[in-house]
């Protein structure tokens, strides 16, 4: 028995030392020191020894099994390292390759028009308020001093869900949403960027979804000049300080008096081109001061207190400002034209 543990210890450190990988490796130990192994074998018969031979093999046994699992461990250590090795050769990254770009997006030229108007007024004290594009005719219309048969209704063709659910045909309803929550008290200075709908034919100036930005300040003692004042801060940020506006009248509903806002050309410097139609101006915006029904049914006291609103189409802004001639530019998502307005 003493030679067979022996000759099993010789045997299995050649078939160790010979193991090219860990699964041969793994196979050796489960062979020699598992419960089927040799080793256990031998040891079965331990039973047919004298009571003084029993100790002697069995301290023999573990000795064997220790010369075995010590011989393991060398082994299993020195393929590792040499695993890891092999990795670090067929890994290695050249350090001074220069490194592949990354191809990263950019806003779109509305988002970027839309995020710098919304910039400049939150310098200049306003606050953003949203609405939902889902509205009640009451706050679309009604409250904004357009009830149902008024004539002007006709001039915003709107999406209709129900007779008093329809798609918002501007964003005053957000206005008129939040003069009633303030229930007649001021002050108010928002902004209401937003998506609108209209039952439009598409074409290179129209569009039955589009965006808005309108804005309302509430106040006492608030004036017709306070409101060309903001107008032309606006203009001369968003266009250059070079750039002139002036006020036509003209009629909305919901103010009074009202104007649309022309600013000088800036192809022409107000002198006359093709591009402002020989005018030396072009429209960028309507505006007013708040209607008293307005004012009054949203609680406001109209002898107390004074507005003005004014609303503009970001997507006009852009095509001014980057000289974008159809609108539909915007909404076709052709990367050969978004690419153009990447932001520094």
């Amino acid at each position: 028995m003493k030679e067979r543990l022996q000759e099993l210890q010789q045997e299995a450190i050649v078939k160790i030392e010979s193991a090219n990988d860990l699964k041969e490796l793994n196979d050796v130990r489960v062979a020699y020191l598992g419960k089927k192994g040799p080793i256990t074998e031998v040891l079965r018969g331990m039973g047919k020894l004298s009571a003084e031979e029993r100790p002697v093999m069995g301290a023999l046994a573990n000795e064997v099994r220790e010369a075995i699992a010590s011989s393991l461990e060398a082994k299993q250590a020195l393929l590792e390292e040499a695993e890891v090795e092999r990795k670090l050769a067929s890994e290695t990254i050249d350090v001074t390759l220069p490194g592949r770009p990354v191809k990263v997006g950019n806003h779109h030229p509305l988002t970027a028009v839309i995020e710098e108007i919304e910039d400049l007024f939150l310098r200049m004290g306003y606050c953003i308020a949203e609405g939902p594009e889902v509205e009640k005719d009451y706050y679309n219309f009604e409250a904004l001093n357009l009830p149902k048969g008024h004539p002007a209704r006709d001039m915003q063709d709107s999406f209709y869900i129900t007779e008093e659910i329809l798609l918002r045909t501007h964003t005053s309803p957000v206005q008129a949403r939040t003069m009633e929550k303030n229930q007649g008290k001021g002050p108010i200075k928002i902004i209401c960027p937003g998506k609108v709908y209209r039952r439009d034919n598409d074409d290179a100036t129209h569009s039955h979804q589009f965006t808005q930005i309108e804005g309302l300040v509430i106040d006492e003692n608030i004036r017709m000049s306070d409101l060309k004042g903001t107008l032309e801060v606006f203009a001369k940020k968003m266009f250059g300080e070079e750039r002139e506006i002036r006020l036509r009248p003209s009629f909305f509903p919901f103010t009074e008096p009202s104007v649309e806002v022309d600013v000088s050309c800036h192809k022409c410097g107000g002198h006359g081109c093709n591009v402002c139609k020989g005018t030396g101006w072009i429209e960028i915006l309507g505006a007013g001061m708040v209607h008293p029904n307005v004012l009054e049914m949203a609680g406001y006291d109209s002898k107390k207190y004074q507005g003005f609103a004014f609303g503009m189409g970001p997507e006009r802004i852009a095509m001014l400002k980057y000289g974008v001639d159809d609108i539909r530019h915007f909404y076709t998502n052709d990367v050969r034209f978004l690419q153009q307005f990447k932001r520094a």
